[in-house]
Order: C-alpha cells, then structure tokens, then sequence
C-alpha cells in the first residue's frame, strides 16, 4: 500500500512540474513569436524611413522591443540578429566592421539600454 502511495504521490509531482514546464515554453514560445514581430517591425520600419545613418538605431530598436517581452523574445533577437549577419557577411557597408558595429547595436538593445542612443539626429519622430 505504501508503495502505490508513493507512486501516486511522485506520479502527481511529475505530472504537475511537467504542466507548469508545459505553460513556461508556451509562453516562450509566444514571446518568441511576438519578439520575431517586433524585429520585423524594426526592419520595415528601417526600409520605410530610408534614413542615411539610421540601420544602428532600428537595430537596437528591434532588439530591445523584442527583449522586453521576455526570454523567448531576447532568443528570438538574437537568432534572428545573428543570421542576418552571418547571410549578409561583408556584403553591404564597410563589411567586417559594419557587421560588428550592427551586433553591437543588437547587444546594446537586446541588454534593455535605450535604443535612442544610436538614433541619428532629424529622424521623424514616427519612428
């Protein structure tokens, strides 16, 4: 009888630690999910404004909104940010240091430091 306590009792545990690990990558998931809309958002808004001196200032823009939803948001941010620098290579601006410069924009947004600190001046405020 014991025995089948203790079953029921373990069996009990894991099912409730395996629900709540269940509803903790869910809302990952949604971060994420939500997280990859706001990177978007930034890159559209990036192409919108076609602004001279301004992709450091979405870059950090992007990043910070999607890390502000939460830890599946910072994920996605810098998978995303990552593999867009990884495909872009030395192909656009000055190469090896632009790219460095854009991660250092990711970071800064990414760490929750405010974004505002690479927008360029004369930017419509829109953005």
């Amino acid at each position: 009888m014991k025995f089948y306590n203790c079953m029921l009792l373990l069996s009990l545990v894991l099912c409730v630690g395996a629900q709540y690990s269940f509803f903790d990558a869910g809302s990952f998931l949604v971060e994420a999910f939500e997280g990859a809309g706001d990177m978007w958002r930034a890159y559209t808004d990036m192409r919108e404004a076609n602004y001279k001196n301004s992709d450091k200032y979405f870059h950090a823009r992007g990043n910070y909104d999607a890390a502000q939803r939460g830890s599946g948001g910072a994920w996605a941010a810098k998978v995303i940010s990552d593999a867009r620098e990884a495909l872009q290579g030395g192909s656009s601006g000055s190469g090896a240091e632009d790219s460095r410069l854009d991660q250092e924009a990711n970071d800064w947004g990414r760490s929750g430091k405010d974004p505002n600190h690479y927008r360029p001046e004369g930017l419509p405020s829109k953005y």
